[in-house]
C-alpha cells in the first residue's frame, strides 16, 4: 500500500470509528504530502516499510505526534483548531516545518493504544464465567500496553460520577455473576507505565473523542497509585511460562485487538501452550482463554474457551473495537 492510499484508508477507518478530526486530517495529509514541505514529509513519503494501520501505521503516528503538541500546549494555534475542529491546510504544512524534530522523534515509534472501553466486555465476560467456574481469577493479559486493562475489576459497568465508567451501547441481557481476581500480570513487547507513558498513550487517542480521552485520563490515574506489573517479551513464551504452573481458581488468559499484530510464531506458540496445559486442567486449577478480535465481522468477535477436565466454547457476542458499542448474545459453539 502506498503511503497515500494508507493515509486514505485510515481516514475511512477513523470515520467508522466516529472520529471525523482525525478522519479530515488523515484526508488532508494524503492530498496535501509534498517532498518540498521539508523533513517530515520527505521521511514519510520515502515510508521503506508498510505504512499501513496493519504495520507501520504510518498515518496514525504522524496524528499522535500532533496531538501530543496539542496536549502540551506546545503549539498554541494547532490547540485552537483542533478546538474547533477546523485545521487549515496552511496551518497543517506549518507544524510539519515548526515542529520537524519532535514529529521525526514520534514517527520512530508504532502508535500504542490501551483502550479501556474494551473493558465492559472483559466486565461481562469475567460475570459469564464466574457462573460457571466460581473461583478467584488469576488474570493474564497479552499484549497489554500499559495494562490498563488488566483492571476491568476495577471499572464501573454503567454509569457513575466517579472513577472509570463504561457506558456501552448495549444489547442483550447484562451477566450478573460475581468473581474476585487473585493475581494480575501482563506482557507486552514494549510496556507503558502509566506515570512515565501517560502522554503517549493519551496522543494517540483521538483528539475529538472527549469521553474517551476522559475514560482515559480516569484509568491511568488509578493506575498510577498502583500500576499493574506488565513484563517485557514476547506473548508466546511468556504464556508458556504462565502456564507451567497453574495457580488455584481460574488462570484467565485474555486479550483485545491484540493477536492481529502476533507474529505467526507467537500466534502458534500461544496456541501450543494452551492446548497442552488445557489438557492438563482441572476444577481446581482450571484455565480459561478470552479473546476479542477482529474476525472479518463488525468489530470484534467475543469467544470464550474453558478448559476445567474438559472444554468448553462460547461464543459471547461482539463489540466495537473502542468499546462504543457491545452485542452479547452467548451460544455454545
Amino acid at each position: 500500500m502506498t503511503v497515500r492510499a494508507a493515509f486514505r484508508d485510515q481516514a475511512q477507518s477513523c470515520r467508522q470509528l466516529g472520529s471525523p478530526l482525525t478522519a479530515a486530517l488523515c484526508e488532508a495529509f494524503a492530498r496535501l504530502l509534498d517532498t518540498s514541505q521539508g523533513a517530515v514529509a520527505q521521511r514519510i513519503l520515502a515510508w521503506p516499510g508498510d505504512p499501513s494501520s496493519r504495520a507501520d501505521s504510518v498515518p496514525l503516528r504522524l496524528c499522535g505526534a500532533l496531538h501530543a503538541l496539542v496536549l502540551t500546549g506546545a503549539d498554541t494555534q494547532l490547540a485552537q483548531a483542533y478546538a474547533a475542529r477546523d485545521v487549515p491546510d496552511a496551518l497543517l504544512i506549518d507544524v510539519l516545518q515548526r515542529h520537524a524534530d519532535h514529529i521525526l522523534n514520534w514517527l520512530e515509534s508504532p502508535p500504542q493504544t490501551n483502550e479501556v472501553g474494551r473493558s465492559a466486555a472483559l466486565i461481562a465476560a469475567a460475570r459469564f464465567l464466574s457462573e460457571r467456574a466460581p473461583r478467584p481469577l488469576h488474570l493474564r493479559e497479552l499484549g497489554a500496553s500499559a495494562g490498563l486493562n488488566l483492571n476491568f475489576d476495577r471499572y464501573h459497568l454503567g454509569p457513575r460520577d466517579h472513577g472509570v465508567a463504561l457506558t456501552p451501547d448495549w444489547q442483550g441481557s447484562v451477566p450478573d455473576g460475581q468473581f474476585t481476581i487473585a493475581s494480575r500480570r501482563g506482557v507486552d513487547l514494549n510496556p507503558l507505565h502509566p506515570e512515565r507513558d501517560g502522554l503517549r498513550l493519551m496522543a494517540y487517542c483521538w483528539a475529538d473523542q472527549t469521553a474517551r480521552l476522559a475514560r482515559l485520563r480516569a484509568a491511568l490515574e488509578l493506575a498510577r497509585t498502583d500500576p499493574p506489573p506488565v513484563d517485557r517479551g514476547d506473548a508466546g513464551a511468556w504464556l508458556g511460562e504462565q502456564l507451567q504452573t497453574p495457580a488455584e481458581g481460574t488462570l484467565l488468559i485474555f486479550h483485545t485487538v491484540a493477536a492481529q499484530y502476533f507474529p505467526p510464531a507467537t500466534t502458534a506458540a500461544c496456541a501450543t501452550a494452551l492446548t497442552t496445559a488445557g489438557a492438563q486442567a482441572s476444577p481446581d486449577r482450571a484455565i480459561a482463554h478470552l479473546q476479542m478480535e477482529a474476525d472479518g465481522g463488525e468489530g470484534a468477535g467475543l469467544t470464550l474457551t474453558l478448559w476445567d477436565g474438559r472444554r468448553r466454547d462460547w461464543s459471547l457476542g461482539r463489540a466495537d473495537f473502542h468499546g462504543r458499542w457491545v452485542r452479547w448474545s452467548p451460544e455454545r459453539i
